[in-house]
């Protein structure tokens, strides 16, 4: 869960520590007071797009810190690389956002890029906001919906695995359907390149070869005078000793002493394995000095072939083996088109294997996706009865891709909710029917479905009860008081019925100090709750009665989560 939210310099915020519980917390303040900045700044934390117009004018940068607690196993390519929770279960996230766009994101401490963060914040913590209403209403978006209830992550994928050989293969036939003065300007072209890389007759490894001979012919004089002159310093010559002779010398010094002195034996020992251990340097010494010699000619030579494979490279890889890769493909390309009606007919086959095939693993897919469409049905119907919308029937609508071959990249389905709001009334896609308090309580029955199915430990609603009001909005809160049972959920909210039921009730206002304007979030206790309860009831203008109605609020509330 999300135990602490630090924020320095986001937009009216200088600084704010907000200690967050484990239940259901509330944030509630006065329109335009920054209780929306609040969930920003934990979009940003967590590596969603922000910008730096986020930053407080006059602040040098914008900082936020996120400590999550009791962090559940994460996903190996999470962990493997190093991003997983400590031994407590802790992780320390951080974004610190500057003028010039750029970011520096850490976790633990280590230095990570936006999509690294973003990609553990996805494991962490969701984000419910008022857009989220757009998406129910996009039909594009219920598919997908329908794929995350129904975890069908696995067929899923292996039908588009299935799809692009398909795709792949209608690529490569349509190139081989070209038009004949098409036809003939590819094969010249192909057969000047094939020619090209031919001739050259390529090796692997060879310019690596050609670059370390060049370099030591380059430097053959030097490098053979330095062989010259070690051979020298150990071999000497006729007119003076070399290390070698002055070894052996020493040697033969104390070969007159022999078996007199056993420690004179040793170093005697010793100098033997000296002196032939110099002998073979310098046998290998005067041995290299000669492979330094070269050919006239042999250097530009090089040079030359060289330069060949620089101007090969150019057109056809960065490396030998790239443009050795690059000529198989053009000989395969040339045959496929010198032999079109071959290869068509061959790859017709193939492509009619292919077709069969996706087409199963298309109809192996839809039929998970039915059974989990009737599943999402039984669930959310439940979940809107308890929301005080028992008369509202929501339906998952099955039809077909139309298309030549009937399949795209999702499938063979094309999926789409509907809804009767009204008994008597016919289904009818949502965007037709649900009032904004409908679609608000829609919104969240398929939220809390789809988040049973995952291990996201922190639910963010952004004023997703827009439109809600009376019973249904009673009912809204104990749905959240009850999803707060297993999920650490935050609630931005203007109803004093979801503030009522939160375990933790937070005050976001705003205020002006040396002519700067200022948010200050701050926990409230009982007292200070029912104050802000009012509020919520009846403006600024608190009551008595409206104080006694709060506090009524509270007990209910209370009296309600002891029961769930």
């Amino acid at each position: 869960m999300l135990s602490v939210l630090h924020i320095e310099n986001i937009a009216v915020i200088e600084s704010a520590d907000i200690l967050f519980g484990s239940g259901f917390n509330a944030l509630t303040g006065e329109t335009g007071a920054g209780k929306s900045i609040v969930v920003d700044a934990m979009s940003a934390v967590t590596g969603e797009r922000t910008s730096r117009e986020l930053i407080r004018t006059g602040a040098r940068s914008a900082l936020v810190t996120g400590a999550f607690t009791g962090v559940k196993a994460l996903p190996a390519f999470l962990s493997e690389g190093g991003l997983g929770p400590d031994e407590n279960g802790e992780l320390l996230l951080q974004r610190e956002i500057m003028p010039d766009g750029k970011n520096v994101c850490r976790v633990n401490g280590r230095p990570v890029t936006v999509a690294q963060l973003k990609a553990l914040g996805r494991q962490l913590l969701n984000i419910h906001g008022q857009h989220d209403g757009q998406q129910l209403l996009d039909e594009g978006c219920h598919l997908e919906y329908l794929d995350r209830f129904g975890g069908t992550e696995g067929p899923l994928e292996a039908y588009r695995e299935g799809y692009e050989t398909l795709v792949e293969l209608d690529r490569r036939m349509a190139a081989l359907r070209m038009d004949e003065s098409e036809k003939a300007r590819r094969v010249d072209t192909l057969q000047f390149q094939i020619n090209e890389l031919e001739r050259a007759d390529l090796v692997l490894g060879e310019e690596e070869a050609l670059e370390e001979r060049r370099e030591i012919l380059r430097n053959a004089a030097d490098l053979s005078g330095a062989a010259q002159g070690a051979h020298f310093a150990l071999s000497g010559d006729e007119d003076s000793a070399g290390a070698v002779a002055l070894l052996m010398e020493a040697e033969r010094a104390l070969e007159t002493v022999a078996g007199v002195s056993p420690d004179l034996d040793e170093l005697r020992q010793r100098l033997t394995d000296c002196r032939c251990q110099a002998q073979d340097v310098a046998d290998t010494a005067r041995d290299l000095s000669g492979s330094f010699d070269f050919e006239p000619g042999e250097l530009d030579q090089i040079e030359g072939r060289l330069d060949l494979l620089y101007r090969l490279k150019k057109k056809y890889g960065n490396t030998v083996e790239e443009m050795l890769e690059y000529l198989e493909r053009s000989q395969r390309e040339l045959d496929e088109i010198q032999f079109a009606d071959d290869a068509l007919l061959r790859l017709e086959g193939e492509r009619g294997k292919a077709l069969e095939r996706a087409k199963a693993l298309a109809r192996s897919l839809s039929e998970a996706r039915k059974k989990a469409g009737k599943a999402l049905e039984e669930r959310i119907q439940m979940e809107l009865t308890q929301l005080d919308m028992p008369k509202v029937r929501f339906r998952v609508e099955f039809g077909l891709v139309e298309n030549g071959s009937g399949l795209n990249a999702d499938g063979m389905d094309v999926v789409r909710f509907l809804m009767s709001a009204n008994v008597g009334e016919d289904l009818k896609p949502i965007q037709k029917i649900a009032s904004g308090g409908e679609l608000a309580r829609i919104m969240l029955a398929l939220k809390n479905v789809l988040a049973e199915n995952d291990d996201v430990g922190t639910l963010v609603f952004d004023e997703v009860d827009t439109g809600v009001s009376g019973r249904a909005a009673q009912k809204v809160a104990q749905k959240l008081a009850q999803v707060a049972r297993h999920k650490q959920v935050l609630c931005v909210t203007h109803l004093p019925q979801l503030a009522a039921m939160a375990d933790v009730h937070f005050s976001v206002e705003k205020g002006e100090r040396e002519g700067r304007t200022f948010t200050a979030v701050e926990s409230l206790d009982r007292s200070r709750r029912q104050q802000e309860l009012a509020r919520l009831t009846s403006g600024d203008h608190i009551t008595e009665a409206a104080l006694d109605s709060a506090g009524e609020l509270l007990d209910g509330a209370e009296s309600y989560k002891k029961t769930i």
